[in-house]
Formats: C-alpha cells, structure tokens, sequence
C-alpha cells in the first residue's frame, strides 16, 4: 500500500522553485502598461512588450506565480477536452480553426522561448490524448475525430492506450507538450527585471479611474497611471459594466504526484467522461512520477473535498500502482459561457482596458494566446483573433442557455446560504476541525487549529454576499457563487474578493457600496 496523503496542499511546481521577491508598491507611478497578475499571462505580456521598449509595471496581490499558474497541471495544448464538435455547431468552421491555430501559435512560441533563452524547464514534446470510457463519450469522442478531420487538425481515433486501462476508444492530437511552469517563467522574469520591467508584490489593485490615461487604484491608496491596464488577474479585479460575474463560473481540480510501480509509457491523458481523470509524468528528484489529476466540480459546492484526494489516490493505485505519493493540490480555473476565454477590450468604447480570463484549466496554452493577442492590441497591430476572443461576443446557442443556468445556480446558492442553519457547537470542534456555526442567530464559520485555538469569521463573501462553505480538505473557506477563497483567518487566497472575511456581521450592500469594490 502507497504512503498516506500528505497532510497538508502544496504545489510540486511551487514547492521545487525559489520564487524571486518583490517589494509592495509605496509610491504613485506612471508607466505605459499596467499589468495586474503575476501569472503566466502577466508575466508573458510583460516580456513580450518590454521587448517592444514598453515600460510596464507588474502588480500582484500576493507573490508573483503564486495563484492558478503555480498550481497547474503544466499541459501544453491545444486539446481542450472535447471542444472542437462543440465549437463548430455553435461558432462554426472558421472560428474553431481559429481557436486550435491560436493554442497552436501559443504552444510554439513557448517551445521557441525555452530554445532562445534556453531554458531548463523540463519542456518535452508528447501526443495528447482524450479517451472515453461508456457508450455515451464512445460517440462523442467520434463526433470530436470527425471535427479533427474537418480542420485538418494533426491526430485522428485511438482504439486503445499504452498502458492497462479500458477504453472504448479515444482521440490523439500529436505533438502537444509539457513542462515546469515555474521554471520557465521564472527566466522570464530574470528577462523582463533586466529590460526594467518594475514588479511589485503585496500590492491589491482594486479599481480603476477610466479615461484617456486609466489610473489602477491600489487598497494602500497608491496609484498607477498608464497608457494601457492589462488585468490578468485570473478573475477580473475590475468589473467595469462587462458583468464578468453573471458570464463565468469557478471550478476546482484536484492534483496528486505519486511514484508508480509500472512503467508509464510517455503522453498526456485525459477522460471525456466523468469524473474526470487525467494522467502525465513528470520528474520528482530524478524519479519519474505521475500526476493524476480531475475529480472537477464547482467551487464551494463539495460537502467533502478530501474525498476527491482520495478517489485519485484510488484510481492511480488501480491502474499503475502507487509507491509513494509526495504531494498533493488543487487548482482553480474560470469558464466562460460559450468555454472560449474572454480576452481583450473588458467593454466596447474602453480601448485601454484590456482583460483576459476564462482560460477553462488550459491556461498554458490559453494564457500565453492571450499575451501574444494583448500584445498586438496594445502596439495596434492587426491579430487574427481578436474577434474570436472578444470579451462583447455573444452566441446565442450556448450563451444565453448558460447564462441561465449559471446564474440560477448562484441564485440558488445565495439564497441557500441565508437560510442555511447550524446546530454545531464550537466548543464541541475536534482540533483541526471546520464547521459552520450560529451565534446569536448570525450564521459564522469555525475552525479550531491544530494546537486548539479557535478561529471565527463571519461567513459572508465580500465579493457579492453569498456565503462561504468550509473546505476541508484545503482547510479554507470557499465561495460557492464566484469561487473566491479565504483563509481559516479569512485572509483572501483567491478573488474576485479583494477583502478578507470579517470578523463582525457583514453584508452584501457592504461591499457594492465600497469605493473600492471594483463595481
């Protein structure tokens, strides 16, 4: 039998990597290119307009690759799941090889980087995979091979895979990639400090003053005027009147690097069906190791998200044997109603504000399309693109279907956490135990650490107002409606809040009616 899982979440990528620090901005400053998120699309974008002789400044809430692009799976695709089939019925022919050729471009420029600046990141080419395994994604992973025929898309139909797992059929897209993330851009960013690239971190942009020259608001009062405002801040810290909240919804994935007692045949892996299961290798203190991956739902919407740790626990054991696991995580991404990523203008008429967001887990290879689309949006040079991405897009046939359903569901959530009631104690909390709570009839969250200290905040998001769900398997407080995260303490992990939970009774009309809020 394999070790336990590790006790605590912790990031292989973040974990093997010793990330540069910044300081957090202490002054007003004025640059062309403001970029908010220091993660792959920011750090992309900056490199590649610096090159260009820009001066852009970074801002980062936190430390620098520390959110979404430090907790990836690192796959570097243009296979999205099973997207193609979907992305021809509802946006036709031309704009489904349009999204393919932009992944596509993203996959080589990442590949033409690490050969330039030689780059010692792991970078290996590998087929990629979709595999089903029932009579109903039997047929859908046919329809996704006939959609490869119709873009002449390198790849076609698998009937089995190289290692014992029985599958119905699959579909193979070659020459697709992996990497280290971290490494990679850790050069990157080695890059951009020596072109004078200024990067702060611990610094929460929290709004902008739009006009000719935006101005980034900062949460300590300082500012950054610019040219141009990039927020790559995985969701939008700036709204504007592009309503981000009612167009995507968070969803978390879980990740477990283990050592397998049988040899993995190289490639990229991933189920059509669900629960999802996703396999790569990667090497761990020179051991090739495997991290299985999947187990996706909603963000703040799992009664028990340990259990998703072990059901992948569970699958690796069954198909390659585990020897040891050393670590595990999660990671968080963004999907859009139609599942192509939002990039460009955040609103019609507001140029120099430009957003990327909604990477739907494909981050490497979307984040990356859209620094090289942002690029050619800020030097006003014509990008093929542009229109597939274009945050005002709208089609008819998925969006408004989703637009219902996702906001029904927050609807749903919102109301459900007012009338939710807790008979739990806290006295009675074990150690390193989570629950809600009532007290004096306000509904409050309770942990009880490890040494025994009880930590109580008030449950209610200060995004918009719902209320936030215990997480136990990450030991956070989680939002079911947008997917931000909090601390047991209530410190903010992830937005689209931007302030922590609070300690007294807080409400929704709080933060709308916040200077700062971002709306």
């Amino acid at each position: 039998m394999p070790e336990k899982l590790p006790d605590i979440t912790k990031s292989y990528w973040r974990d093997s990597v010793k990330l540069p620090e910044f300081p957090s901005l202490d002054k007003d400053i004025e640059v062309d290119v403001c970029i908010v998120g220091g993660g792959i699309t920011g750090i992309t974008s900056a490199y590649l307009l610096a090159n260009e002789g820009k001066k852009v400044a970074i801002l980062e809430a936190d430390q620098i690759l520390g959110g979404t692009t430090g907790h990836t799976t690192a796959k570097i695709t243009a296979q999205h799941d099973l997207i193609y089939d979907e992305l021809i019925t509802n946006m036709g022919k031309s704009k489904a090889r349009l999204y393919y050729e932009a992944n596509m471009e993203a996959l080589k420029f990442i590949k033409n980087t690490v050969e330039t600046l030689n780059i010692d990141c792991d970078f290996k080419e590998q087929d990629s995979y979709v595999y089903s395994t029932t009579d109903e994604y039997e047929e859908k992973v046919k329809k996704e091979v006939r959609a490869y025929e119709k873009l002449s898309i390198d790849g076609g139909l698998v009937e089995k895979l190289p290692f014992d797992l029985g599958i119905r059929n699959a579909v193979v897209m070659r020459n697709q990639a992996q990497f280290h993330p971290l490494k990679y851009l850790v050069k990157l960013v080695d890059e951009i400090t020596e072109k004078g690239v200024q990067i702060f971190s611990n610094t929460t942009a929290v709004n902008i003053e739009t006009g000719e020259n935006p101005t980034v608001l900062t949460s300590k009062d300082f500012r950054v005027t610019a040219k141009y405002v990039l927020a790559c801040s995985h969701f939008p810290f700036f709204e504007g009147l592009g309503l981000y909240s009612t167009r995507m919804y968070a969803d978390r994935a879980y990740i477990v690097a283990a050592k397998p007692k049988k040899n993995f045949p190289g490639g990229m892996y991933i189920s059509a069906d669900k629960p999802t299961r996703s396999v790569r290798s990667v090497t761990i203190n020179g051991e090739e190791m495997l991290l299985l991956v999947g187990e996706s739902h909603k963000t703040g919407q799992s009664t028990d998200t340990m259990k998703h740790f072990d059901a992948l626990e569970e699958f690796g054991q069954s198909v390659f044997g585990l020897e040891d696991i050393s670590y595990r995580w999660s990671a968080q991404d963004l999907t859009t109603l139609d599942k192509v990523p939002y990039i460009g203008e955040i609103t019609p008429g507001q140029p120099n504000i430009l957003i990327a967001t909604g990477f739907r887990k494909w981050g490497m290879s979307n984040g990356t399309a859209a620094a090289l689309l942002m690029k050619d949006i800020v030097l006003g040079k014509k990008n093929s693109f542009r229109e597939l991405y274009t945050p005002s897009r709208f089609y008819a046939t998925p969006s408004i279907k989703n637009f219902l359903v996702q906001n029904a569901n927050v609807a749903g959530h919102l109301i459900k956490g007012k009338l939710q009631t807790s008979n739990t104690d806290p006295n009675t909390l074990e150690n390193d135990e989570g629950a809600v709570i009532r007290i004096n009839g306000e509904r409050k969250g309770a942990y009880r650490d490890k040494e025994g200290k009880l930590h109580i905040v008030d449950t209610t998001c200060t995004h918009v107002g719902c209320e936030v769900e215990w997480n136990s398997g990450e030991r956070s407080w989680d939002c079911p409606c947008h997917g931000s995260r909090f601390t047991y303490t209530g410190d903010v992990i992830e937005g689209p809040a931007e302030k922590p939970l609070q300690k007294y009774d807080y409400t929704m009309i709080d933060n709308i009616t916040s200077e700062d809020s971002g709306y």
